[in-house]
């Protein structure tokens, strides 16, 4: 094999030698092919997996964790809830629409596979500078009017509710976009199915849409960084088709309701390559596969296109010899292709055929079992020494009113109400969603089999997740959770999509490994186990590298679907701040709007006040003392409470004891605001949680005000719901 193939292949010498001693001979192109893909950043996790060994993934609740299509975990009365997050960042970046929306495609089968029906849709977004004028601005303005009108599509025609997410801005993403995908699916815990492929002589079936070429490399692509040449990587977009895919997902439903299937798997990055050796290798058989037969939609197709084709609404079933026609019959009906393209043998070996003649032979378990795991170098980022002295150095700070900063921080993209973006998503088709977008706080859906509430809230703030990667990875796990629990319900578990920078650059694996710890440390306290997830480096554009970015997902559930409110309710409500104030400003939205800085250092979080504000709220709401209850975000105090206002159309007056009276924006940690019925009981059960509890003022009036800020609330409505959409809507 030349050197110029292997090299187009993103592999490396060592990579090279090591397929050599695999197969005992030099590889012909289509075993290179399937090599590369398999051993991609993006199927293998060469560089990550290192790292995420020893992630908490146990739990009683618990039915299936990382491994598997998707995560499971039980919701009582005999009903599972199924979910995971995935990436489709660089192909969002490339082509947003079809990036976007495949990236929802491609979550929906990975739920879907498992024996679940999809109920709920989320997406975590991260964009550039979407303000001004310049090529950067007005870019990032196309990239977020093209992947939300993605996401928007490919959800709304599956008929399946977008009923959450998060969206945020820095121009650190300017280079590379984030689109994370969250699905979540509800199953009977008895009736999961699983991704494997055994029993000798049973039939392998091919399903769904026809193969192409589009999406050709797409898990090669993502398995590295942009630079000029790349940028133009149209063809390794996959393009998406939801209405094939909802008959998929009906066929597949169908299908499940049968005691035909041994096992299923979705045709996700890699297409036919990992779906086959993934599914083979779980149960440690062979297969066979003759190409010719699998269904194309384009002429002249080669092995070689057929195995690496990332084309959309595909699966593969293992099926019990003798219901192929069945099998068959169910998928015509729904008007979708059924092909028995190969059968599960005992050799071990993935053998491929092309017209009756040998085209490639793999062993199955070295290929996964030599995959490269690599100890990359790491190195503490000089950066961070230059900015840790930069808590709140008041360069500037002090000379800006706090009236002055809180209408600059209201007006910032990533306060803005994004009903620009939600507005395009249905979020009540299904009739499940108990919570509408824009209502701040998690998103819910009620369970109709059993009546429960499923709680989902997503977070992670990148800016802190920059000043320290370790407490920011933990931070993103405990606000995600704390989210659930203002809602009234139990956090139980977590999926992640962990996106970084370039891996051959030290500092960034730095960032990642650290990341990883923050991630263990906060699952293990708070008793949220890791049970789906994904990783996505070489976010990186021109050796520019994103601000880390661990999104996670916490799930959780309320025994009623009657959820805790995140907004004010009604005028009078007296209002309380849970936990303390500690002057946090690293990594905070004050210092980014303020004093255009990223810098400064976060205290540890103190995970038991942390768990104990989860159990205090879940409580109170049991006792029904509350009316409402937020967890305290980016902007501080101040600008929760000023977000609240404004979605509940209604005022308040407001006073926080302040050392340094910026620290209405301050963003410590483990903090909540609620409003309190009873507020002698209130107190009384914070003492029994051990935490401090401080009346800020009453729900009321046609004005907002706190400390020394005060707002018209028509006025700061104004704002809040108007202005995102004219910064992403202007031409110029």
């Amino acid at each position: 094999m030349d050197k110029k193939t292997i090299e187009a292949h993103k592999i490396s010498q060592s990579e090279y030698e090591k397929i050599l001693e695999i197969l005992g001979r030099d590889p012909n192109l289509l075993e290179l092919g399937i090599f590369s893909a398999m051993w991609s950043e993006h199927c293998s996790y060469k560089s990550s997996k290192k790292y995420l060994n020893g992630f908490p993934t146990k739990a009683p609740w618990v039915i299936q964790g990382p491994g598997e299509n998707a995560g499971v975990i039980d919701i009582g009365d005999g009903m599972a809830a199924v979910f995971k997050m995935e990436s489709h960042n660089h192909p969002s970046f490339i082509e947003p629409f079809q990036g976007a929306a495949t990236g929802v495609g491609g979550i929906l089968r990975d739920v879907f596979t498992m024996g679940a029906r999809v109920e709920a849709n989320m997406n975590s977004l991260r964009f550039g500078e979407i303000r001004g004028n310049d090529k950067i601005n007005k870019h990032q303005r196309y990239l977020v009017k093209g992947s939300v009108a993605g996401i928007a599509h490919y959800g709304n025609c599956m008929g399946i509710p977008t009923v959450g997410g998060e969206i945020s801005f820095d121009e650190s993403f300017n280079g590379n976009i984030l689109v994370n995908a969250f699905a979540l699916g509800i199953c009977k815990s008895d009736e999961i199915f699983y991704g494997k492929a055994e029993g000798t002589g049973n039939p392998v079936i091919y399903v769904g849409s026809k193969t192409g070429r589009d999406g050709l490399g797409g898990a090669v692509m993502a398995s590295d960084s942009f630079n000029e040449e790349n940028k133009s990587l149209r063809p390794t977009v996959q393009v998406g088709d939801p209405f094939a895919e909802k008959l998929l997902m009906e066929a597949c439903l169908e299908l499940f309701k049968t005691d035909y299937v041994i096992g299923i798997q979705d045709m996700g990055a890699a297409g036919l390559t990992s779906s086959s050796f993934e599914m083979a290798g779980r149960s440690g058989s062979g297969m066979k596969m003759h190409l010719d037969k699998v269904p194309m939609r384009e002429v002249s197709m080669t092995p070689y296109e057929l195995m690496l084709s990332e084309s959309q609404e595909r699966m593969l079933i293992c099926a019990k010899k003798g219901c192929e026609d069945k099998i068959k019959a169910i998928f015509a009906k729904w008007d979708l292709d059924a092909e028995v393209i190969g059968e599960v043998t005992n050799t071990g070996k993935m053998e491929l055929f092309w017209y009756g003649k040998l085209a490639a032979e793999i062993p199955i378990d070295p290929l996964s079992e030599a995959a490269p795991i690599l100890d990359r170098p790491v190195k503490k980022p000089a950066y961070l020494d230059e900015i840790k002295g930069l808590n709140l150095c008041g360069c500037g700070a002090d000379k800006v009113s706090n009236q002055e900063a809180f209408d600059m921080l209201l007006k910032d993209p990533n306060i803005l109400n994004k009903s620009l973006v939600y507005d395009q998503y249905d979020a009540n088709v299904g009739t499940n969603t108990i919570k509408q977008p824009g209502n701040l706080g998690a998103a819910a859906i009620r369970v109709k089999e059993n009546g429960v509430a499923v709680v989902m809230g997503m977070d992670c703030n990148t800016r802190m997740n920059y000043v320290n990667p370790r407490i920011g990875g933990a931070l993103a796990v405990a606000a995600s959770g704390r989210k659930v629990a203002m809602s009234g319900a139990t956090p139980l578990a977590i999926t992640d999509c962990l996106n970084y920078g370039n891996p051959l650059n030290p500092e960034v694996m730095w960032q990642f490994a650290q990341g990883c710890e923050g991630i263990k440390e906060a699952c293990r306290e708070l008793n949220t186990p890791v049970v789906s997830g994904n990783v996505s480096l070489y976010n990186e554009t021109e050796g520019v590298s994103i601000q880390p970015t661990p999104a996670i997902v916490s799930v959780g559930v309320k025994s009623d679907a009657k959820i805790l409110p995140s907004v004010f309710v009604k005028p009078s409500t007296p209002v309380y701040m849970i936990g303390d104030v500690k002057g946090v400003f690293g990594g905070s939205l004050y210092m980014k709007v303020i004093e255009k800085l990223v810098a400064g250092t976060l205290p540890e979080i103190d995970y038991k006040k942390e768990r104990a504000l989860w159990d205090l709220v879940i409580e109170a709401n049991k006792l029904e003392i509350l009316e409402f209850a937020n967890s305290v975000g980016i902007g501080g105090v101040a600008m929760t409470l000023a977000k609240m206002s404004c979605v509940s159309n209604l005022g308040g007056e407001f006073k926080m004891a302040c050392e340094d009276n910026r620290d209405i924006f301050e963003e410590s940690f483990s903090r909540a605001v609620v409003g309190v019925k009873d507020e002698a009981k209130f107190k009384e059960l914070a003492s029994k949680f051990k935490l401090n509890v401080t009346k800020l003022g009453n729900v009321g009036g046609d004005k907002f005000k706190i400390n020394d800020v005060s707002k018209d609330l028509c006025q700061m409505r104004e704002i809040y719901y108007t202005e995102f959409s004219k910064i992403v809507k202007q031409e110029s």
